[in-house]
């Protein structure tokens, strides 16, 4: 696959030379620049193709949270912050992920991995389901919802159900983020599939799916 060209925003110069050091490592991502601040970032942003920004929400003039909201959704935001306060508005915002200080090697690699998968999956309209010994090529847009029961998830497409054994975490971290949403532990959506909200269920044409309560209003404000 092609680079993942990303810009480290950050006003700590060790903070960003730590993630700097990462993304040194790993040779699908291509570092572009780096930035003190949003405004900085905006200028790399004018002169380069960024599919990430690795930003830091305490920042002097513009919070890292309300630079978020002037980004263009094609660059995926993964969140960089000393205070885990800020979790469940970096969320609100659909980041991709939130790296809480002082942040791990391997951490960084799960984020990063969520953004890599995506990118490869955005470029086609359907993936391979393994069943047992079976091979299914499935679209995107065909899949409306799925329900995980252990280690085993069903998708439930208009016309059959397929099962596979995996986990519906993993699960998660592949599919389109543009596309399917977690609701609940045991269930993701396919967006396009919603019809309605009925209390804390979704409608999709005659299915209820439950909604859990830390999902709810991320529900609401994006389908809604």
């Amino acid at each position: 696959m092609n680079s993942i060209n990303c810009i480290v925003v950050d006003d700590e110069e060790l903070a960003r030379a730590l993630l700097i050091s990462y993304i040194e490592k790993l040779d699908f991502l291509n570092l572009v620049g780096e930035a003190e601040n949003p405004l900085e970032a905006l200028q790399l942003m004018k002169e380069h193709d960024v599919d990430v920004l690795f930003l830091d929400i305490q920042m002097p003039e513009i919070k890292g949270t309300d630079f978020a909201k002037m980004v263009d959704s094609n660059t995926k935001i993964i969140f960089t912050t000393a205070y885990s306060q800020y979790a469940l508005e970096g969320y609100e915002l659909n980041a991709v992920d939130y790296l809480l200080k002082p942040i791990t090697f391997e951490r960084f690699v799960t984020a990063v991995n969520k953004v890599k998968s995506n990118k490869i999956v955005e470029k086609s309209d359907s993936f391979t389901i393994k069943s047992g010994y079976d091979l299914h090529k499935v679209k995107f847009e065909d899949i409306q919802y799925i329900v995980s029961d252990s280690e085993y998830v069903t998708f439930h497409m208009a016309d059959k159900k397929i099962i596979s054994n995996q986990r519906l975490k993993a699960l998660e971290q592949e599919l389109p983020s543009a596309m399917f949403m977690r609701v609940h532990r045991s269930y993701i959506i396919n967006k396009n599939s919603v019809t309605g909200l009925k209390g804390r269920d979704l409608l999709l044409s005659e299915v209820m799916i439950p909604v859990s309560d830390s999902y709810y209003d991320r529900v609401k404000d994006e389908l809604f």
